[in-house]
This record gives C-alpha cells, sequence and structure tokens, in this order.
C-alpha cells in the first residue's frame, strides 16, 4: 500500500506553494522566537517545518530535486527578506535588494534548464 500521495503536476506546483508558506512561517517565527525564549514560537519553527518538509517529500516525486528545493528556497528567501525589511524593519541595503534580484535570477534559471 502506497501511503504517500502522488500529485499531479498542477497540484504538486499547488503544493509547493503551500509548502513555502509554511516554510516562511518557521522562519519568521525563529525572529519571533527570540532565542527560543518565548515558548509559543518555538514549538511553532519545527511544527510548521515540518509541515513543509512532508510537503516537499510529495512534490519533489513530481518536479524534481533541483526545482523544488531552488523554488522552496529561493522564493522563500526572498519573501522572508521583504517580511523582514517591512515588518521587523531591518535595512533594505543596495547589495541586499540585488541579493536579492540574483536569487531570482537562480530560481529562474534552474527552472528554464529542467526539461518537464
Amino acid at each position: 500500500m502506497n501511503l504517500l500521495f502522488t500529485p499531479t503536476l498542477g497540484q504538486a506546483w499547488g503544493l509547493l506553494s503551500v509548502a513555502i508558506f509554511f516554510e516562511i512561517c518557521g522562519t519568521v517565527c525563529m525572529r519571533l522566537a527570540d532565542g527560543f525564549t518565548r515558548p509559543t514560537p518555538s514549538v511553532l519553527i519545527f511544527v510548521f517545518y515540518a509541515f513543509s518538509f512532508a510537503i516537499n517529500t510529495m512534490v519533489v516525486r513530481v518536479l524534481g530535486l533541483s526545482v523544488v528545493y531552488a523554488v522552496w528556497s529561493g522564493v522563500g528567501t526572498v519573501i522572508t527578506a521583504a517580511i523582514g525589511v517591512w515588518y521587523f524593519k531591518e535595512p533594505a541595503t543596495a547589495l541586499k535588494l540585488a541579493s536579492i534580484g540574483l536569487v531570482v535570477i537562480g530560481v529562474l534559471g534552474i527552472h528554464a534548464s529542467t526539461v518537464d
């Protein structure tokens, strides 16, 4: 009996977006946990990452490891950096913005190089 759900191509992309959402939530909780001094966000780090990795395990069966990890980490990085700038008031330096642009270019390049 196959206990893992194998999504269709369209479902895989939708699930990847859900995995990215959970990854972003887990990463934001890292900041909110304040060095594991706040219990709720500290626990949520692990909960959100567990959901994200579980979903990625299903998605990687369809989209492939290189695309899943590049999109998951790249989109997560860009959105988390934006949250850092807008919500946590971190500086948006020219170098930071240029580097985010390079992450986007890298993810697009890996995606474009993959044969579906």
